[in-house]
């Protein structure tokens, strides 16, 4: 029984829909061109360029954890997006520079990957 409850664990919050009410999913993934994301992460709609420093977000919104350490949530992904070493010290994704709209529209983009 345990084993079970894990596997349903793994898969992570039902709902992973930012709640903050102005997110736009088209321009968080215009944003993750220009704010550089595309030079080390592969995304799915994303044809060119093809990062492969960091890993693939192509199906990040079923992810359960961000960098393999933090709960997959909306509130947790903004900070990580906007400030990654202040949440994962050591981590190879720098700080990146973005207002707390442009961080909401990210996060929305980002939840919203699923495997096609």
């Amino acid at each position: 029984m345990l084993a079970l409850a894990g596997l349903v664990a793994c898969d992570g919050p039902p709902d992973r829909t930012p709640t903050v009410g102005d997110a736009d999913v088209s321009r968080g993934r215009q944003l993750v061109s220009d704010k550089g994301c595309v030079a080390c992460h592969t995304f799915p709609d994303v044809k060119w360029p093809r990062g492969r420093l960091g890993p693939s977000l192509e199906d990040f919104g079923r992810q359960g954890l961000i960098a393999g350490q933090l709960p997959n949530q909306p509130g947790v992904l903004m900070q990580f997006v906007r400030n990654a070493p202040a949440q994962v010290p050591g981590t190879a994704m720098p700080a990146i520079p973005m207002t707390d709209q442009e961080a909401r529209d990210v996060t929305a983009y980002l939840l919203q990957l699923q495997p096609r």
